[in-house]
This record gives C-alpha cells, sequence and structure tokens, in this order.
C-alpha cells in the first residue's frame, strides 16, 4: 500500500464508456480511487452499490469516485448498467496502475496462492496527495467509511 502524504500515481485510463481518464481530470477535487477484484462478484457489488447510494454526498463534500479492476471496459459497462452505477469505472488489464498503487499482490485463497487486486481505498486530496489509505477493506462498510473520512 503506497504512504500517506505521498503524491498518487499519474495514469491514464479507459472508463466504462471507452473515454480516456486521467488523474489529473479531477485537480481540484478530492478523489476516492478504490480497487476492486472483479465486476459482478458479490463483494465487488455491494461496494460499487454502497459507493452509487452514497454519490450524492460524495458530490457534496466535492469529491469523485473512481473504481479500478483489471475487467474491460465491456465488463464495467455491463456492471454500470445492471447496478445503474452513477460514477466511473477505469479498466486496467495491463495492471500498470494496479501495481503503481501496489495493489496487484499474491493472495491465497483456501490454501492456493495466486495473484490478484488486493481491495484498496486510496483517498486523494485536490493537489493529488494521498492523505488517506484503507488496507484490508471490508467491501459493504467501505463507502460509508470513506464518507466519514470526508
Amino acid at each position: 500500500m503506497l504512504e500517506v502524504g505521498t503524491k498518487a500515481p499519474s495514469f491514464t485510463l479507459p472508463d466504462q464508456n471507452g473515454e480516456m481518464r486521467k488523474l489529473s481530470d479531477y485537480k481540484g477535487q478530492k478523489v476516492i480511487l478504490y480497487f476492486y477484484p472483479k465486476d459482478m462478484t458479490s463483494g465487488c457489488t455491494k461496494q460499487a452499490c454502497g459507493f452509487g447510494e452514497l454519490y450524492p454526498q460524495f458530490k457534496e463534500k466535492g469529491a469523485v469516485v473512481l473504481g479500478v479492476s483489471k475487467d474491460s471496459v465491456a465488463s464495467h459497462k455491463k456492471f454500470e448498467e445492471k447496478y445503474g452505477l452513477p460514477f466511473t469505472l477505469l479498466s486496467d488489464p495491463e495492471k500498470k496502475v494496479l501495481q503503481a498503487y501496489d495493489v496487484w499482490k499474491e493472495k491465497k485463497n483456501y490454501g492456493k496462492a495466486s495473484m490478484g487486486v488486493v481491495r484498496t481505498t486510496y483517498l486523494i486530496d485536490e493537489k493529488g496527495i494521498i492523505i488517506r489509505a484503507v488496507g484490508n477493506v471490508k467491501a459493504a462498510e467501505n463507502p460509508e467509511q470513506m464518507l466519514g473520512m470526508l
């Protein structure tokens, strides 16, 4: 996990509509940047729908929500449409941003080791500095937790 107080690594990734998005596009706003393993899975759906329900409150506080996974643009589009997600989902199939933010790690599942996304959420301030970093995220609680940090 990246250190609080460090500059958030810049990136350019396609969103669920295939539009290229840069971290610098959000300068002057707080950014909730959350990394999740996979579209349409139960934990990721709970987390995304939680951010969706609270999105008006995040906007009121001057924050945007960006979800990032290695899923494709098409997968993100289906996820957005199925659950009516009002925020941006970014596709990182090459895992460049996942690695830059130190969330692509070895995980153990039923004793078997494999590489995957460790659910992590960063709060980035208006100048691009990481002001909060939350690891071992509990999917269903994360949206409320992040709203509280604003």
